[in-house]
């Protein structure tokens, strides 16, 4: 069962990478449970927004995948909790930053969705 779950997980993370790389708020409510928060943790830009919000900002994004913007996403980890429960680590670039996700799944029915996210970023100047 671990497997199957291991599997399902990962294809949530390829949609979930591809709503952001397409800037698709379509894509991302697959992926994401309707009652889901979205936090910003970084220093002074502290933001704590409904996915509504959240995708309406998506919505409003320049798509890097229109900018060719070059894409580079992974899965850092990946660690179970109880049987309807795992956590995530999880870095993407692009646009310019470095972002590291801390994503909090569900299953819930019948399937992974992401239920808090929770993130900071960098921008690549700064870790070079």
């Amino acid at each position: 069962m671990e497997k199957q779950n291991f599997a399902a997980i990962v294809r949530a993370m390829e949609i979930y990478f591809d709503g952001l790389y397409q800037a698709d708020s379509k894509t991302l409510a697959n992926v994401f449970h309707p009652d889901a928060w979205y936090v910003n943790a970084l220093e002074g830009d502290y933001m704590n927004r409904s996915m509504l919000e959240y995708y309406t900002v998506v919505g409003g994004r320049v798509l890097p995948a229109q900018t060719g913007d070059e894409r580079d996403d992974q899965i850092l980890s990946i660690k179970f909790g109880v049987n309807r429960m795992v956590f995530v680590e999880a870095q993407m670039t692009m646009s310019g930053r470095v972002y590291l996700d801390y994503l909090t799944l569900i299953f819930d029915d019948g399937e992974w969705r992401i239920i808090a996210k929770i993130f900071s970023s960098t921008s690549i100047m700064e870790t070079t």
